[in-house]
């Protein structure tokens, strides 16, 4: 879920039960996104473990631990996120489809967790984009990085800039043309915080912040037009 810029985050505080819902509608294929990143943690040899802790960095409304504690109820999972709204949803979400074990929630950000090591896996979805590249994003990647054990995995996906292609053009019409379709407005597009207030980075600019943070190349493992998702393996 995105950390989102203020004005974004204010209309969230007001109504955090919609944001999944305006994602969906905005970004082509967000409802199987959490599936597809726990999925991918699941499968890497240390998350993979019985009993692996799991960090879920911007819980959001809960969308990524309703799928871990659906696919891995033997996770030990920690959510966090900066807005008491956010969590309030998710512990609402949680507690009525919930059976697997207890979640450790907390009210913070990466960068002040005090949890060196502690994680065999990380999940960060539509967070990194709304950090500005003046040394915010290396921050919140080198505090992911130093939260993981060595070999432990992130699937890390955010709103990417656009490649440079003579077709960009036609793919920015078409995310447009894809919202009215959805019957999203403008003003419900920028609650989500992918269309206002983010700063969005490209491939080669991501690939440097990670390995700066401690982490190999990033793999992608998806994309939906400027949103992109990669797998990411702390280095020893």
């Amino acid at each position: 879920m995105a950390d989102l810029s203020p004005d974004a985050a204010a209309s969230c505080e007001q109504q955090p039960g919609g944001y999944d819902l305006i994602v969906q509608q905005l970004v082509p294929g967000y409802a199987s996104l959490a599936r597809l990143a726990v999925a991918l943690l699941a499968a890497s040899p240390q998350a993979g473990r019985n009993g692996a802790s799991v960090l879920v960095a911007g819980c959001g409304t809960g969308a990524e631990l309703l799928e871990a504690q659906a696919q891995r109820p033997d996770w030990q999972l920690w959510a966090i996120d900066p807005s008491a709204a956010m969590l309030a949803e998710a512990q609402r979400r949680l507690a009525q489809a919930s059976s697997g074990p207890a979640i450790h929630w907390q009210r913070t950000t990466v960068e002040a967790l005090d949890a060196d090591g502690s994680f065999d896996g990380a999940l960060s979805v539509l967070v990194l984009q709304s950090l500005a590249d003046d040394g915010s994003k290396l921050a919140f990647l080198t505090a992911l990085a130093r939260s993981l054990k060595p070999g432990g995995q992130l699937v890390l996906v955010d709103l990417m800039a656009p490649e440079r292609s003579p077709l960009q053009q036609q793919v920015e019409a078409a995310w447009l043309g894809f919202q009215k379709a959805s019957g999203i407005t403008a003003a419900e597009a920028a609650v989500s915080g992918l269309t206002q207030g983010v700063h969005p980075i490209g491939r080669n600019r991501l690939a440097a912040l990670v390995e700066a943070a401690g982490f190999s190349d990033p793999a992608p493992i998806f994309q939906a037009l400027s949103v992109c998702g990669f797998l990411l393996q702390k280095l020893p």
